[in-house]
């Protein structure tokens, strides 16, 4: 798979995974509500704001014009969230129809930073693991380890 593709497959993917989250945000906002630490000023209001964004971010990391940026915003909120991720694990939050065991909040919590990376490579904010390492003239970079 080439390099562009690669991206392209993912932006979809990571597209559709956003859009679903800031639906379950705007739709069941009491299940959320449950799994955001107590420190969160105006959590309610926080969660609903959090929705739109992720629809908003959602679309614009598969629409192009603001792709890098969609994809960074992405990645920034991924980490903004984990907090929200370790309650939902330690406290034994209960929300359905997400399992609650650490069959699922292991895996959930390792592959957060997997998030992060996948929004800012998606995106084009970055290259790595791999290097722009020549351009062949048609404005397709080639993958490769220098």
């Amino acid at each position: 798979m080439t390099l562009p593709r690669m991206r392209a497959v993912l932006r979809w993917l990571l597209g559709a995974f956003f859009a679903a989250a800031g639906v379950a945000h705007l739709r069941a906002p009491e299940a959320l509500l449950s799994i955001t630490p107590d420190w969160v000023p105006f959590a309610p209001q926080v969660i609903f704001l959090t929705g739109l964004f992720e629809l908003a971010a959602a679309l614009a990391l598969v629409t192009g014009p603001l792709r890098k940026w969609a994809g960074i915003a992405l990645a920034l909120y991924a980490v903004c969230v984990f907090p929200a991720n370790i309650k939902h694990a330690f406290d034994g939050i209960d929300i359905s129809p997400l399992p609650s065991s650490w069959w699922y909040h292991g895996p959930r919590l390792a592959l957060q930073p997997v998030i992060v990376w996948c929004a800012l490579f998606c995106s084009g904010a970055i290259d790595w693991p791999w290097r722009r390492s020549c351009d062949n003239g048609t404005g397709q970079h080639t993958a490769g380890r220098s």
